[in-house]
């Protein structure tokens, strides 16, 4: 046996042994053997072990490989644990993005570093560079060998299906074996990829990448050049604008990486991408300047989230590769180097800083949580525009200002506080009739003759639904208007009656538009609204919506479509 194939033969092994713990601790979670917070910080340390000992394994062995996996996925375990503490119930961790972010951020960025200190030390740039790109590569490709292997298995069961034999239906039917294989393939296929690494370079992709440049360049500059004719009032309203901004930014940053490579002589040689690329390091603190700007402002109307807390350390951070970057180039000759020595200490620092959010010194639901009972003791956010929506959904810290609101709301005078926390207390056995009805008592319907087929649609829509929609109907936004809006039109010509499209202000930051029908039983169906051309409809457009069509309704417009076909079976496409 060669050590090509030894080798193969132990990923794929690797990789099965880690499907098999995946799914021990699925089932030890729903027997209840271990509880559930122990079992959760067990699937973390298996994920990240496993997942590391399989990108590790092919550059530096699978010996060697091994204890290094281990302490890194101890390391995220325990962070996890830390984080998991904030919330009563563990599973509201996967709820919690930036948490999940934070701690996938800890468990594959330090790879990299991992990897080049076992092979020539961890700050060697070129090793960084190549086994960041290689990581990605191999990854991206086992996870489709997986999914081509998986396609082959279901194929192949359905022929031996034709001829009445159900012998891998029956095999998968016993849960441990998707997972082992499942596993087993992955870590099959990432020893393959390895081993082909001269014909799977990440170098081919990264060339291509820097012809994207020149482009990215040209769509800042002209942002920043009609900015001052425009005026700042578009970086004010909302979170996407600065969010779009910090794309952008993203994207600027690993351009320049790209083209610096990872040594002089694998850079750009071009003069104008090089040009491009001191030109994009230049402007990416101004874009990456405005982007916290856009936040403050946020922050300084509405107070601390986890979201708003994320998104400021995300334009820190672009801020520091923008400074950094921009240093680099003022400085003169030798500018490309300097660069890459600051990706690694800007790597170092979003370790650092991922590492942060999952331990109680940033702690972002008790900082989001103080910060609104600050400002509602100060007199900063009026009663009607508390949310105790997003307080109920910030864990542990959350409910301990929601603890002492409640207290403070027994006091005289406090009954507008009494009667806003009521508000989003549910029923304890939901009546669905009580609910359509109170509900449809709260939702304010366009036009106003409309009132009996809102009634009517509310009555078919499933108690979870009526439940959510009615906290949402409970905010109360600026000028005292709920936070949920119905519109009523025939929007369905080839159906009986009305159908509706419903306004849903979750929070300052995101209003969901929802079409509301009834189907052929009588039941009813909801299905997200979009423009014409496909386009999704963002904060800003769906907010200003509900506050148009809440003064009037709109008028109702037949779209400019045919069809391939009659019915159901015909063919459309969208402009």
């Amino acid at each position: 046996m060669t050590g090509q194939i030894a080798a193969r033969i132990q990923l794929a092994l690797a990789g099965g042994i880690g499907g098999a713990l995946v799914w021990a601790v699925f089932k030890a979670d729903e027997q209840d053997w271990v509880g559930q917070y122990p079992a959760f910080v067990l699937f973390g340390l298996v994920l990240t072990g496993f997942g590391a000992l399989l990108a590790m394994a092919g550059p530096i062995g699978l010996g060697r490989a091994l204890p290094r996996a281990s302490v890194l996925a101890v390391l995220v375990a325990a962070l996890i644990a830390l984080t998991a503490l904030r919330y009563g119930k563990t599973d509201d961790f996967l709820n919690a993005p930036m948490s999940a972010l934070a701690a996938l951020t800890v468990a594959t960025l330090p790879i990299p570093f991992l990897i080049a200190a076992a092979k020539s030390g961890w700050r060697d740039y070129p090793a960084l560079f190549l086994e960041a790109w290689s990581v990605v590569l191999r990854g991206s490709a086992a996870a489709a060998f997986t999914g081509l292997v998986w396609l082959v298995i279901y194929l192949s069961d359905e022929v031996l299906r034709i001829v009445g034999i159900d012998v891998i239906r029956r095999l998968l039917e016993h849960e441990i074996v998707p997972m082992v294989l499942t596993g087993a393939v992955f870590g099959l296929g990432m020893a393959v990829i390895h081993d082909l690494a001269d014909f799977l370079s990440p170098y081919v992709v990264l060339r291509v990448f820097r012809l994207f440049l020149p482009a990215v360049l040209a769509v800042m500059a002209v942002f920043l050049v009609a900015l001052p004719f425009r005026g700042l009032e578009g970086l004010v309203s909302g979170l996407s604008p600065a969010a779009l901004l910090l794309t952008m930014v993203a994207g600027g940053i690993a351009l320049v990486s790209i083209a610096i490579d990872q040594e002089d002589a694998d850079a750009t040689q071009s003069p104008v991408l090089q040009r491009c690329t001191q030109a994009m390091a230049l402007v990416l603190p101004v874009v990456a300047g405005l982007a916290n700007y856009a936040i403050w402002l946020r922050v300084g109307d509405y107070g601390w989230s986890p979201e708003r807390l994320f998104i400021v350390l995300v334009a820190g951070i672009g801020m520091g590769y923008g400074l950094l970057y921009a240093a680099s180039v003022l400085r003169g000759s030798g500018w490309m180097e300097r660069i890459r020595q600051s990706n690694i200490m800007m790597a170092l620092g979003i370790i650092m800083l991922a590492a942060l959010w999952l331990t109680p010194v940033l702690n972002a639901e008790r900082i989001s949580a103080q910060s609104q009972l600050t400002r509602f003791a100060d007199g900063g956010t009026p009663v009607e525009e508390l949310d105790v929506y997003a307080l109920r959904s910030w864990g542990k810290p959350g409910a301990e200002v929601i603890a002492t609101l409640e207290s403070k709301a027994k006091e005289p005078g406090q009954e507008a506080l009494a009667k806003r926390l009521e508000g989003y207390t549910p029923p304890i056995v939901p009546d669905k009739a009580a609910l359509a009805a109170s509900l449809a008592t709260a939702m304010p319907v366009q036009p106003e003759s409309a009132a009996d087929t809102r009634d009517m649609l509310l009555a078919a829509v499933d108690d979870y639904l009526l439940l959510d929609w009615q906290v949402v109907c409970d905010r109360t936004l600026p000028g005292g208007h709920p936070g949920c809006l119905m519109v009523v039109a025939d929007l369905l010509p080839t159906r009986p009656g009305e159908e509706a499209m419903l306004f849903l202000e979750r929070s300052a930051d995101y209003t969901e538009i929802l079409g509301l029908y009834l189907d052929v039983e009588g039941r009813a169906q909801t299905r997200a609204a979009n423009h014409l051309d496909g386009r999704y409809v963002d904060a800003t457009t769906a907010a200003a919506l509900l506050r148009e069509y809440r003064e009037a309704p709109p008028p109702v417009a037949p779209a400019l479509l045919n069809q391939l076909g009659t019915d159901a079976a015909g063919l459309i496409f969208l402009p």
